[in-house]
Formats: structure tokens, sequence, C-alpha cells
């Protein structure tokens, strides 16, 4: 059962690529949130395809209807039921993959794994099943904001070689937003739109990494062993396609210093415990201290491309492959939203485990 995430907050997201609709259900929502379709849609619209020309031009409006879960504006605390329509589907354009396996795709082991596939698209492993994610993210963006008006902010701080300046602040969703690649940085973002728009040019394809900061998250957040929050972040993070890297805090940087310079010493900040340096990226034992969450998530070059590539068909045989379709030439982009959506469900799931245990969990 692979298919939902979560425990006291979880959500289980259905539907395939080119199928007729991809939508979620959440289940252990607190009642009486205040929740409207236009708020999960403002979600859904920065990660809807053919949004700038930098993303794959297939047109999606990607509208959410709730189904069930919401009555008079506010959740029941029945499961809430969420699905957006399909519009724009081209499944013959993935005609030749019925034979022959794409490579760094899901094609292959999908066929491995269950004697069958859904051609179209990667069926079930295309990054559109994300749409449940994001519209799930919205909702536990919402709870988090008005439990302890928690903010939520990713961008991207890498594309291909093109690495944008360290931030010391937290950016706003304004200047997130401010241009296409989701770079905060306008003179770095500037270079990486170039950058992917040469690759798309090539028939090529770019990566890059995703920086996620969290502030106003209590100390105390974490299930220690094996449900620490930096595993279970990096769990939300490495379920999402084309993702193939994690970090936390000082990251594989922190290897290169010694304890005395890595460590984050205690002080007394407005007459709260806080930590003088943040290395441990909000986290320490698996549990909030009450610091910025800082994590960064490395994605691969989008595995289509423009180009013949070497492969092999169903039976074994040596083949070429020329892809078709619309496609995203850097996938970060879009990306962002998804990020801060799981880092939501993973938050909200955490915070409610947390109030259980200690029946403090307040509106």
């Amino acid at each position: 059962m692979s298919n939902f995430f979560g425990q006291n907050f979880r959500i289980t997201t259905w539907g395939e690529s080119h199928g007729p609709a991809v939508g979620v259900v959440i289940d252990g929502c607190p009642a009486r949130l205040p929740l409207t379709a236009e708020e999960i849609q403002a979600d859904l619209d920065r990660r809807r395809p053919g949004q700038s020309d930098i993303t794959t031009p297939r047109k999606e409006p990607d509208r959410v209807e709730i189904l069930s879960g919401v009555f008079e504006g506010m959740t029941t605390g029945v499961p809430i039921s969420l699905v957006v329509r399909s519009s724009d589907q081209r499944p013959e354009a993935y005609d030749e993959m019925k034979q022959k396996y794409r490579p760094s795709h899901a094609d292959y082991t999908y066929q491995m794994k269950y004697g069958h596939r859904d051609h179209r698209g990667g069926g079930r492993s295309s990054a559109r099943e994300t749409i449940g994610r994001v519209a799930a993210g919205a909702v536990a963006k919402k709870t988090l904001q008005l439990a302890a008006k928690t903010e939520i902010r990713a961008y991207v701080t890498r594309i291909h070689d093109i690495a944008a300046p360290v931030m010391t602040g937290f950016p706003t969703l304004a200047e997130v937003e401010a241009n296409a690649v989701r770079c905060p940085d306008a003179a770095t973002a500037a270079r990486m739109i170039e950058r992917i728009k040469q690759a798309r040019s090539e028939g090529d394809s770019v990566g890059g990494v995703i920086e996620c900061r969290v502030r106003q998250v209590p100390a105390g957040l974490g299930e220690p062993v094996f449900d620490r929050l930096e595993a279970d972040l990096a769990k939300a993070m490495l379920s999402l396609p084309a993702t193939k890297g994690f970090e936390i805090g000082s990251g594989f940087a922190g290897t290169l210093l010694k304890g005395s310079a890595h460590n984050d010493a205690f002080v007394t900040k407005g007459g709260q415990i806080r930590t003088a340096t943040n290395h441990s990226g909000g986290v320490q034992g698996g549990i909030s201290n009450g610091e910025e969450i800082v994590f960064r998530t490395a994605f691969k070059p989008t595995a289509t491309i423009l180009q013949p590539q070497q492969t092999v068909d169903i039976h074994g045989v040596e083949a070429e492959l020329q892809a078709r379709g619309r496609h995203d030439p850097c996938v970060l982009p879009r990306a962002v939203v998804i990020v801060e959506a799981m880092t939501a469900l993973v938050l909200v799931d955490h915070w409610m485990r947390q109030a259980a245990q200690n029946q403090t969990f307040r509106f």
C-alpha cells in the first residue's frame, strides 16, 4: 500500500498521466478549518503546465473540485475528496513507448514489478500524480498557518552549473514568483532561464537544486527513532519524481568542518532558548528545535529529451527511441510548490502527533 502518506493527517493520491482525472483523498483534517477551492487553486496554478516558455506547453487548467469534506466554507472532519480533470490528453504521442523502454524512466521497472504498465506518459509514475500532493499540501499549509503562522518557502538555488548566492533572509512569495524559474535572485534567475532555453533548443534537459525554509515551527516535532523529522522530510522529498538527493542544514558541506565549528551553541534570545547558528537546519536528534528548518533537494535532468537515444524494446532487441510529446526541459520551476506541499504534509502530520501526545493542538 504505497499510495498513502502520513499517519494522523493522511492523504491518498490517485490517477494517471493521461487518464480522465487525478486527485487526492485527505483523511484526518481537523474540522472547522475555513477552506475554499480558490485557496487550493492558488497552489495548483503554480504547479500547472504551460505557465511560461520554459515549461511544458501542455495546456491544462487543472481546476480543482471539492467533492466532499467541506460544507459552508469549513471542513467537517470527514474525508476531503479533491479531483482535477484532464482536458489536454494526447496519448498517441506515446505509442512508440508501447514497445520501447525510455532511458531513465520507470517503464522497465514498472513492467518488472507489475507485469503490465500504462505507457501513456508513464501513467502513475508521471509527475502529474503530484497534483494530488499539491492540493492536499494547500490544506496542510492552511492548517499550519492558522495553528502557528508557520511559513514554508521553497525556491530554486541551482540550475545545471549556475548557482544563486546563499540566501541570508527569508524570501517573500513575491520574490520567488517574480520570475519564471522561481529563483529569488533576479540576476541569477535570468542566467538560469537562458540555460534552460538553451538546453531545450538542443533537445536536451537540465537539473538543479531547490532549497526550502520553514519558520515559526515549534520545538518538539519529530518521533524518534524511526520517524525522525528529517527522516520523514527526506522520504517526502525523495518520493517526488526526478529527485536524487536530500540534505538538511549544513548537509554534506558540514563534513568539511570540525565539531568545534559545526556545533550550534545555545543562547537566550528574548527570553527563549535558541541557537547562535543553525548548522543543524532546525532539527536535532530528529526533533525540531525551534529554529528555521532549512533543507535542499536535488533534481536530476528531465529524463525525456528530444534527441535519439539507444534503448531496447520489450523483447530485449536493441532499438533507437525518438521521444515525442510535451515535456519540461527542467522540472524545477514547477517543482517548487510541490516541495512546499510535501513539507507542509510532513509538518502538519507531526504537529498532530505531538498534539495528540500532549493534547495542545488548537487553532
